[in-house]
């Protein structure tokens, strides 16, 4: 999957281009940008919030967004990152994230899943029954057991599979079971996944 750096400031493509190994082009505008996109519609953006916010939020309110879409921040804030996601968005973090965690987002991404930090990723994940929609709601009762709506609930609360163990008073290796069931009931791949289906 070809990389497409997108930011107006140029030491900022730097640092990404360092810790990129993958193929990638740096688009300093958005002509260049969409140029590129003609030709690889299917490339990953990472995006510059600090200085590709009004292009961005542009994509977003016009229902335009491109399909790999991940947005880096130099100050992440979790109310920014959730509607970022909520809107679209595959991943959500630091712009100066240490290399490790730019290559976890860029398999992340390439697997078709939704990358966060860990402190959004849970933010995500709290969500009370009474916040979920009817459809949602039927889906659950339609098509889990009473076990796996129980970790759903669970999940939802932002328990860890330890958590939820515990106030199930069932093994870990359960709760990993039920969970996989439930994936796979609803389609889904991971837990951000399951709550962007459910909301």
């Amino acid at each position: 999957m070809k990389v497409l750096l997108f930011s107006s400031d140029i030491s900022t493509v730097d640092e990404w281009e360092k810790r990129d190994d993958h193929s990638h082009v740096a688009c300093y505008d958005l002509m260049d940008l969409e140029h590129e996109l003609e030709k690889e519609p299917l490339s990953l953006i990472i995006a510059d919030y600090d200085t590709k916010a009004n292009e961005i939020n542009n994509w977003i309110s016009s229902d335009n967004l491109p399909k790999y879409v991940a947005i880096l921040e130099s100050v992440p804030q979790i109310a920014t990152g959730k509607m970022l996601i909520y809107r679209g968005v595959k991943a959500y973090g630091n712009s100066r994230m240490v290399k490790v965690h730019y290559e976890q987002m860029l398999q992340t991404l390439a697997s078709g899943n939704i990358w966060t930090y860990p402190e959004l990723t849970a933010s995500l994940a709290q969500t009370k029954e009474k916040e979920l929609h009817q459809d949602s709601l039927e889906l659950i009762n339609n098509k889990l057991s009473e076990k796996e709506k129980e970790t759903l609930y669970l999940i939802l609360q932002g328990l860890t599979n330890d958590a939820i163990a515990t106030k199930m008073g069932i093994t870990t290796r359960t709760v990993k079971a039920h969970i996989s069931s439930i994936f796979l009931k609803l389609h889904v791949n991971d837990r951000l996944s399951l709550v962007l289906l459910l909301k």
